[in-house]
């Protein structure tokens, strides 16, 4: 059954934006560990690079977790398209002229507007895009706004 209006934001997202709508947050919300595992092997060597770029920023922001590795891997892969596409473009230009003489876009055009749109589905659900970011208060980390008792039982 599909739900109607907005998806709802994770509680690490509202506590890092400072809890705007000052509703109660969600004390039951599964807190995976923010160590996050090792690159995927089948990633593309883009993909990799990438991963090892962003992978730490994610982690130290908090919205990184051993559970959202599959979804940063995604994000990889859709940068190494993109990237692959407009060093494409860049070299080869993004019309070509078919044997009847008619001009045609070539398809990385469309391979890279589609992998820039995936990229920035994920960058939106990771908080890395101005308006995400805008919602973010920097100062508080995850770590900084749990309670006494939530690190007691985590063993800090």
């Amino acid at each position: 059954m599909a739900t109607r209006g907005r998806k709802p934001k994770p509680t690490a997202m509202k506590i890092l934006e400072g809890n705007p709508s000052r509703r109660a947050l969600n004390e039951n919300e599964p807190k995976p560990h923010t160590a996050v595992s090792d690159c995927p092997e089948w990633l593309e060597d883009e993909a990799k690079a990438e991963w090892a770029r962003m992978g730490g920023i994610l982690e130290d922001m908090g919205v990184l977790t051993e559970v959202d590795t599959t979804a940063f891997a995604g994000y990889c892969q859709a940068y190494a398209r993109w990237k692959e596409a407009e060093e494409f473009l860049s070299q080869h230009g993004s019309i070509i002229r078919t044997p009847n003489g008619y001009l045609q876009q070539v398809p990385q055009v469309s391979i890279a507007q589609t992998n820039l749109k995936i990229m920035l589905k994920f960058c939106e659900q990771f908080g890395l895009t101005p308006s995400a970011r805008s919602r973010i208060v920097a100062n508080k980390s995850i770590e900084e706004t749990t309670d006494a008792m939530e690190k007691l039982l985590r063993g800090e």
